[in-house]
């Protein structure tokens, strides 16, 4: 491997030298990749296909010592740095253009323990990597909704999905976290250990360090729970989202029920003349007995006059893949999302006029059901502040042609432009895109101040900044 060009934290070019870089490679176990090599163009890629970013080197790491020498080798050099875990972050960050990225998506491994119900799971695992092996004993913890979604990332943003309201946030089940800090120390986060940090890591993203290691909390769940989808006409759809919102405030906490307003796709169970029309669709999912799923759900199936639904006892692992079509890597995506302590009759209707006006036939406009046990935290519990959001809308761009970006984030933009008088002006960090930096310290709110404490203690030159950026505190006066 020859020299290296790279981007410094302080956006100056500068070069690795050979034997330094040399001597950098031999400490990584997976390797070190630059553009020359054959492997260099897939490993740089993530979800989002509208990420086209081109690292300086890309370093494979298998292990948690890997992990420490490419941290060092970026301090050191003062390299801008990215870290990958799952690459499904719509922002792309897990890219440095001209930087390292420290890959570690070869760092899947995952132990069960059934009699303690602990997981502990590595930095490059999927939901459904984590979901197979939890399932295997009847066990889960609070996840999202996408198999191919990386566990680190989702976790360290906060993390919801289908048992949220039962179980809490992903970060709510968090029991600890090994870490690699900017200084190159391996740190155990938890309640009784560098507690500061753990409440960082839990909804602070990745700018306080780079996980090794998770260990989770885990629930009986399943393996056979009450689910799927009831499907109405895009003519109904007034009707049928009031009576979905004035279901869901009175929901219990097993069920959560979520609206998707998109063209429909072609589910079996549709006829075929509704194929690509506009729909409602309300994915539900109960984790409780599946006979108290079937009674909770039915008010579903009388919000009108469905044209289609599948609603029966699942496996709870096989749910959590049933979106993966739709969210299959390689489009180009685009996102921008609301917080919301109530939906109004207005706020329902101008989501209902934007998704008749979808500008492609991915595009989508879901409404996220939270509550129950995760708004029972305080707010302060954590550093994930979004505890007073209700319901999260995404509004979802997906497209295939580089020729229509303008369009589709245009529509996008303009949702979330009508419906921000109707939010709470909090955001979600796992859907902020690469250019809304100015919505991070409105998302975490009063707990922006002591995240930038903790920031200037554990990372105080930012080396972790490739992520919904938190600065660090600045420096007391004297």
């Amino acid at each position: 491997m020859e020299s290296v060009t790279y981007l410094t934290l302080d956006k100056d070019v500068r070069q690795v030298r050979q034997p330094d870089l040399s001597a950098f490679a031999a400490q990584i176990s997976g390797g070190v990749l630059d553009a020359a090599d054959p492997a260099y163009d897939e490993a740089r890629k993530v979800w989002n296909a509208s990420v086209d970013r081109r690292p300086a080197l890309i370093a494979r790491c298998l292990t948690e010592g890997d992990v420490q020498a490419a941290v060092r080798f970026a301090a050191a050099q003062r390299m801008l740095l990215s870290v990958r875990g799952g690459g499904h972050h719509i922002a792309g960050n897990a890219v440095a253009e001209g930087g390292l990225m420290l890959d570690m998506s070869g760092m899947r491994a995952i132990n069960v323990d059934p009699a303690k119900r602990i997981a502990r799971v590595g930095p490059g695992a999927l939901l459904g990597d984590f979901d197979r092996e939890a399932q295997a004993h009847g066990l889960a913890t609070p996840l999202g909704i996408n198999s191919t979604t990386g566990v680190a990332g989702l976790t360290l943003g906060g993390g919801f999905g289908w048992l949220t309201r039962r179980h809490g946030m992903t970060v709510d089940n968090l029991l600890s976290a090994t870490v690699v800090t900017a200084d190159g120390a391996v740190r155990t986060a938890s309640a009784t250990s560098e507690s500061d940090l753990f409440w960082a890591l839990r909804g602070g993203g990745g700018n306080f360090g780079v996980v090794t290691s998770f260990e989770f909390q885990l629930h009986p769940v399943g393996p056979e729970v009450y689910a799927g989808l009831v499907v109405y006409s895009m003519a109904q759809a007034q009707k049928v989202l009031r009576a979905w919102r004035d279901f869901t405030t009175k929901a219990p906490d097993e069920l959560s029920v979520w609206a998707v307003l998109r063209k429909a796709p072609p589910l079996p169970f549709l006829p075929e003349s509704a194929h690509g029309t506009g729909v409602v669709v309300f994915p539900l999912l109960h984790c409780g007995s599946v006979e108290a799923g079937e009674r909770a759900a039915a008010p579903v199936l009388r919000f009108g006059d469905p044209i289609g639904s599948a609603l029966g006892p699942t496996p709870y692992a096989g749910f959590q893949t049933v979106v993966d079509p739709l969210l299959a890597p390689g489009a180009r995506n685009y996102w921008k999302s609301n917080n919301f302590s109530q939906l109004s009759d207005e706020a329902l209707d101008l989501v209902r006029a934007a998704a008749e006006r979808v500008p492609g036939p991915e595009c989508e406009i879901f409404l996220a059901q939270l509550g129950g046990a995760m708004a029972r935290v305080k707010q302060d519990a954590t550093a994930f502040a979004g505890r007073d959001a209700n319901y999260i809308m995404n509004v979802h761009g997906r497209w295939q042609d580089a020729g229509d970006d303008g369009k589709v984030r245009a529509w996008a933009r303009g949702v979330f432009e009508a419906a921000a008088p109707h939010a709470t002006g909090s955001g979600y960090v796992n859907f902020l895109t690469e250019d809304e930096a100015e919505r991070v310290a409105a998302s975490y709110g009063a707990n922006h101040e002591r995240l930038q404490a903790v920031k200037r203690r554990f990372d105080p030159d930012n080396l972790f900044r490739m992520n919904l950026n938190i600065a660090p505190a600045a420096s007391p006066l004297r």
